[in-house]
């Protein structure tokens, strides 16, 4: 399970990635629109923010504090500096993911960020969900509002 978990979140954090250097302007990248409330720069900070987060801070130890308002707030980041913290979410989710026994899976995550104790494996499925939730969201602005 933490091979596979593993597997698939560079797959998608991959695609990330790629999403954000599809953007034909950079600056379509902080677009927002009357029904799309949320810009691609904004989403890919917040996945970001998450995952170092729960994955890196939380299971890691990697010391990563987030600021959350800023996820929001931020405009107008480079993207080559959404790109280098693309990468580097990377590298902490994965080796994160790769120190996890199949026993740490077991066991209850470490904090209850949903409200309710719940066990790694559930919540590392959910953070994968959430993931791909806003990668999809990334992926329709993009072909939405990229000039």
């Amino acid at each position: 399970m933490t091979e596979n978990l593993r597997a698939l979140f560079l797959r998608d954090l991959t695609k990330l990635k790629t999403e954000i250097e599809a953007y034909q302007n950079e600056e379509s990248l902080w677009k927002t629109d009357k029904d799309i409330l949320n810009s691609a720069g904004n989403l890919c900070l917040h996945l970001i923010g998450n995952l170092n987060t729960y994955v890196g801070a939380q299971l890691g130890g990697s010391g990563y504090i987030r600021q959350r308002d800023l996820e929001f707030s931020l405009r107008d980041v480079p993207r080559t500096e959404l790109i280098e913290q693309i990468e580097k979410t990377i590298d902490v989710v994965v080796s994160s993911l790769a120190r996890l026994t199949e026993e740490d899976l077991k066991k209850d995550y470490p904090a209850e960020p949903l409200g309710y104790k719940m066990s790694t494996s559930y919540f590392l499925i959910h953070l994968f969900g959430h993931l791909n939730y806003h990668l999809g969201q990334i992926n329709y602005h993009r072909r939405m509002l990229d000039e």
